[in-house]
């Protein structure tokens, strides 16, 4: 059993996959080749935005939006305390402080009041400028980006929304992506729309950031490719990915999405009663990079893993630590701010595999394997 199967998906896209690699192949056209412009056009149509340009990889692609926005040193970024680190890191990179906000313990995503009352603390320490807000859609559901917006315009704060683990999740009719002043996504192959390498997209209606974007991604480049009029990265979506994820987007949009969110549907009815099950709120869509349950506090995460593989049935912990523990980065807010629940879900998160092609079948032998290894812990660790 694979916790994401890629090989399944390939066995089934391949003869679409295959004829698209193999137009590459013959037109030899392998960077900023025609597919690059027609995936670029299919996902700013899917999103619902103007402009989106493709880049290197995820990373690459928050970095791009802090380049364009002018983040520098002395200015405050505000992100969540449970996520994975490049979100974190991007912000080193221009030099700008990190400050970690602690997270909804039902959803995983960043808490409005927790938001808040971390930015009046910036203001008061004076210390450093807030600035923006990376939001992130974790595990596939977007964040709470009603409360957000309305913090960020009380406090003339930028946004960023991080759909990495988000693409194809809405709220309402708004699909990821296309909330904030700009967003970002990537393509790493396990991700809700994945390609067969790495790969990442900004999402933004802003003509001027988009056309900054565009400069900073190769080279800082002007009008001519040889007048570089601002120090940028090399950063660019290689022609075969493209087209491989042209193909990939069809079925995403034609019907994985609808379909890992009836195994989720699945999943939460068959563990309701025993685990705490992922929260979707009314008004949110997930497109579900993973599915993540919350152990009992005291419950032996490791043996639980252990024992699920023994019957075949793998099983992630994302995220074993928060981004304030990072020995990366020594914030000095942390002690300050309180991210409790950032901390306690860093032990108790597991994540069972989740993707569109699993069978009825597989989800049944999932579930009862889980169930039969929480009693079996239960029953070891009482003795």
């Amino acid at each position: 059993m694979e916790f994401r199967d890629l090989k399944k998906q390939y066995q089934v896209l391949k003869p679409g996959i295959d004829k698209r690699i193999q137009e590459v192949l013959i037109n030899a056209n392998f960077i900023s080749g025609e597919p690059v412009k027609e995936l670029e056009k299919k996902l700013a149509d899917y999103v619902g935005v103007k402009h989106c340009i493709t880049c290197g990889n995820g990373t690459d692609a928050l970095s791009l939006v802090l380049m364009a926005w002018g983040i520098t040193e002395g200015d405050a970024i505000f992100i969540p305390d449970f996520t994975f680190f490049s979100t974190a890191e991007v912000v080193a990179f221009e030099n700008a402080h990190n400050v970690f906000v602690d997270v909804n313990k039902d959803t995983f995503n960043i808490d409005g009041e927790k938001l808040e009352q971390a930015i009046k603390l910036v203001i008061k320490e004076g210390k450093y400028k807030p600035k923006a807000i990376i939001a992130v859609d974790l595990f596939g559901l977007p964040a709470d980006f009603n409360t957000i917006h309305e913090i960020a315009k009380k406090y003339g704060l930028l946004v960023l929304e991080d759909a990495a683990q988000g693409f194809g999740g809405r709220i309402g009719s708004q699909r990821a992506g296309s909330f904030g002043d700009a967003a970002t996504t990537s393509f790493f192959p396990a991700k809700p729309l994945g390609c067969y390498g790495d790969g990442g997209a900004v999402f933004t209606n802003d003509d001027d950031i988009a056309a900054l974007v565009k400069s900073y991604a190769v080279h800082g480049k002007g009008i001519d490719k040889y007048d570089n009029i601002r120090v940028g990265m090399n950063s660019r979506l290689d022609t075969l990915q493209a087209a491989i994820l042209i193909e990939k987007l069809r079925a995403f949009k034609e019907y994985e999405l609808e379909k890992v969110n009836e195994v989720a549907t699945k999943y939460t009815e068959q563990l309701k009663d025993i685990v705490k099950t992922p929260v979707v709120p009314e008004g949110f869509y997930s497109s579900w990079a993973q599915y993540t349950i919350t152990l009992e506090r005291g419950m032996h995460r490791e043996e639980i893993q252990s024992l699920l593989k023994e019957k075949g049935v793998p099983s992630m912990v994302y995220y074993n630590r928060t981004m304030s523990s990072q020995t990366a980065f020594q914030d000095e807010y942390k002690e300050l701010l309180d991210v409790s629940v950032a901390s306690d879900l860093t032990e108790r998160v597991l994540s069972l595999p989740m993707h569109p092609y699993l069978e009825n079948d597989e989800i049944d032998s999932i579930v009862i394997s889980l169930k039969d290894s929480l009693a079996k812990s239960k029953v070891r660790n009482n003795h």
